[in-house]
């Protein structure tokens, strides 16, 4: 197979939407692409496909690297998907990379009748989640959980930062078959001593303690939430803490046993409240006639904003204070 390196590629972004060029990205650690080319290294099944987004993606790496195992379609995720598609039938495990809008709700005949149908082998690594870019409607993905996590055969994962990251895709490349991985670069080196998380699929995964409520986020909500139950403290307030990186296939055990332990469980994710984390969370109560209460929170039914990532979890109730405000009005009502 002959890589085919590009020789103009699109602008890059970074998370909170500004421009930047290729070389200054360089410098931001890339903990994704770097994972990916030691795995490849490895695994010589391993091959890597991108929509024009070599650098956004952190597969510049890989196509710099090993070439030959590198494909770069162009802008044309469809046709991207049916080639990962062929090339998973044939044997190898195809990691198809692009922004997250452009991963689902694009190709997504093709993700369901070439990939998720036939239960190939393909890796579909999503980047920009949610309110993650300044680009608008076009390119925030507040409704690609839910699209994946109803397609039959698809493991869903979302890793809660850069130290999680080397564990979800290792994660990803040791299960046999679909997986949507949905992720933000880096923005920054991680603190010395900060020690990689682990990630087990389909378990939701404790951080804190707490006897009044429970909050369950993922992706880039899991730092705000966590904050959140510092300002909760100060209001006499206990609440613990879960990271849901696993979407799909969900943990619904994990649910039912909090949810006999608490009086209101939370779910904060950067998506839609509609069919992605909090939907997951309301059947496993409905199901099993809880009578815990349910705070969601995430992007209401609306489309969100061109604007920094900042303003747009502040402006959607997803910032540390607007999380904390949110519980504890909602804890008074679950004690009465």
């Amino acid at each position: 197979m002959n890589g085919l390196a590009p020789t103009l590629e699109v602008s890059d972004f970074t998370q909170g939407g500004a421009h930047t060029p290729a070389a200054a990205a360089i410098s931001v650690p890339r903990y994704y692409g770097e994972t990916l080319l030691e795995l490849a290294r490895e695994r010589p099944e391993i091959v890597c496909l991108t929509a024009d987004l070599t650098t956004s993606t952190e597969t510049d790496l890989f196509r710099d690297s090993l070439p030959e195992r590198f494909v770069m379609p162009g802008i044309a995720e469809a046709n991207m998907v049916g080639l990962a598609g062929g090339l998973a039938r044939s044997g190898l495990q195809a990691w198809v990379h692009t922004f997250c809008v452009f991963a689902t709700r694009r190709p997504y005949d093709q993700v369901a009748m070439q990939v998720a149908y036939p239960r190939c082998d393909v890796k579909i690594v999503g980047f920009l989640p949610g309110l993650s870019t300044i680009l608008g409607v076009s390119h925030q993905a507040i409704d690609d959980v839910a699209l994946m996590r109803a397609l039959p055969n698809m493991t869903v994962i979302e890793p809660s930062g850069p130290a999680q990251v080397p564990a979800a895709v290792r994660a990803a490349a040791n299960h046999r078959g679909p997986v949507y991985l949905r992720m933000l670069r880096a923005q920054a080196v991680l603190p010395p001593g900060t020690p990689w998380e682990p990630l087990e699929i389909g378990r939701i995964q404790p951080l804190a303690e707490g006897r009044d409520a429970l909050v369950i986020a993922s992706g880039l909500a899991v730092e705000p939430a966590r904050q959140a139950l510092q300002l909760l403290r100060a209001h006499g307030i206990e609440a613990g803490l879960a990271n849901a990186h696993t979407i799909k296939p969900f943990d619904e055990a994990f649910v039912r046993e909090q949810a006999r332990r608490h009086r209101l469980i939370v779910t904060v994710e950067n998506h839609s409240i509609i069919g992605g984390l909090g939907s997951a969370v309301a059947e496993v109560l409905a199901e099993a006639g809880s009578s815990t209460r349910l705070l969601r929170l995430g992007v209401r039914d609306r489309f969100a904003e061109g604007a920094s990532m900042s303003y747009l979890f502040e402006h959607h109730g997803l910032s540390a204070a607007a999380i904390a405000d949110a519980i504890r009005k909602k804890s008074k009502e679950a004690l009465k």
